[in-house]
């Protein structure tokens, strides 16, 4: 079997908006600067029933044989890669030696530890997973030794939800209701916004654990935007809600801080998401600066690399809970290991409707759990009829 093509396909269509819409963005590291802290990341609001139209990217791996590896969507910086850089290089060469692939694209390209190229990397990696699924008619999960974990466990990822305190209990007790044991909220305020603002932080806390009781996690986001200070003050005021990890209170490269921030804030630390292959993971925990990684294999070089990324965090006993950018990888990884190794995945509840809408199920959680797709592969299918338009992106 050899690799013939390598696709980037782009489709186009339009759909009803969603009933639920975003409301409020988390903190960002940009807040520093005054001129973007007003601003909102979701653009303009839409009312239920108004036509959406909708772009995404999807990868595929073509071969003579007629198999082809399908993965998406994929963002448009790593998009270019994949066809500019390591399309001629791939072309001839066996889909299923993912392993050898992986290492020479990682020794042929200097730069190609971290950012776009691994992210690339990644989306190859995954989509050649896929392939080999449909090639041996069995799914990724059984090729990577499961299942293990029937059901897998998936949190609630409230981004884009409103923090007023009304709304923020009433939709807490909503997801609680549909079965999730774990809810992940984001942190508006930052150290720019002041006491106000580190107060209005607590609040949500406060309002967020007396709305769902005791017997449901809770963790925080506060996506980069704090300095070492007030993640440790901030840790310190919402540790009496017991939150289940505060998630990267600061970059993911400086450890020292991340290290601090563990050791005084008297809460548990997560990170990870923005962490390239294995060896960036191990320095992590050498440190001791994490109490979960959250590796993405959208993102940390795919399919293959997570499945090292979870042997390493287990033998420091520190979970991995992938970051949820997208589904299929990281439910198949999660499914073919023992829940003390990777315990959940996430489910962004706004994000996945708009990443699954051009596929024909639409993957969820279900009373707080979730199973992987049963049929050959990742289990991604495009809806041919959800699709107005397509064309290959050269």
């Amino acid at each position: 079997m050899k690799i013939s093509d390598v696709v980037l396909l782009e489709l186009t269509g339009e759909f009803p908006a969603h009933h639920l819409q975003a409301a409020e963005r988390g903190s960002r590291p940009l807040d520093g600067y005054s001129e973007f802290r007003g601003t909102r990341t979701f653009g303009p609001a839409q009312e239920a029933g108004e036509t959406v139209h909708h772009t995404e990217v999807y990868l595929e791996v073509h071969t003579e044989e007629g198999v082809t590896g399908l993965f998406g969507p994929v963002d448009g910086g790593h998009a270019i890669i994949l066809r500019r850089e390591m399309r001629d290089f791939l072309i001839g060469r066996d889909p299923l030696a993912i392993e050898k692939i992986w290492d020479m694209l990682l020794r042929r390209n200097r730069h190609a530890r971290a950012g776009y190229y691994m992210m690339a990397m990644s989306a190859l990696d995954c989509a050649l997973w896929d392939l080999k699924g449909k090639t041996l008619g069995e799914p990724v999960y059984r090729l990577l030794g499961g299942p293990v974990q029937e059901p897998v466990s998936a949190y609630a990822s409230m981004l884009g939800f409103s923090l007023e305190p009304e709304a923020l209990a009433e939709r807490a007790q909503e997801y609680k209701q549909l079965g999730y044991r774990a809810q992940k909220w984001f942190f508006r305020c930052g150290p720019p916004d002041g006491g106000e603002g580190a107060a209005r932080n607590v609040g949500v806390a406060r309002t967020l654990r007396e709305a769902v009781g005791e017997d449901t996690a809770l963790m925080f986001d506060a996506f980069n935007s704090w300095d070492v200070p007030y993640a440790i003050d901030m840790g310190r005021r919402i540790a009496p809600y017991r939150p289940a990890w505060l998630e990267e209170p600061v970059p993911v490269d400086r450890l020292a801080g991340l290290r601090r921030i563990r050791e005084r804030s008297g809460i548990p630390i997560a990170t990870g998401e923005h962490l390239y292959t294995r060896w960036q993971v191990k320095d992590v925990l050498e440190a001791g600066a994490a109490d979960v990684i959250q590796a993405d294999p959208d993102w940390c070089g795919g399919i293959s690399e997570l499945v090292k990324i979870a042997a390493l965090c287990s033998a420091y006993d520190v979970p991995l809970c992938p970051h949820g950018h997208s589904l299929h990888a990281a439910l198949h990884v999660a499914a073919a290991l023992p829940h003390s190794a990777l315990p959940q995945v996430e489910f962004l509840i706004l994000h996945q409707r708009h990443k699954q809408r051009f596929m024909k199920r639409f993957l969820e959680p279900e009373s707080g759990v979730i199973r992987p797709p049963d049929g050959p592969g990742l289990g991604i299918e495009i809806d041919p009829a959800k699709v107005q338009s397509r064309r290959a992106i050269e």
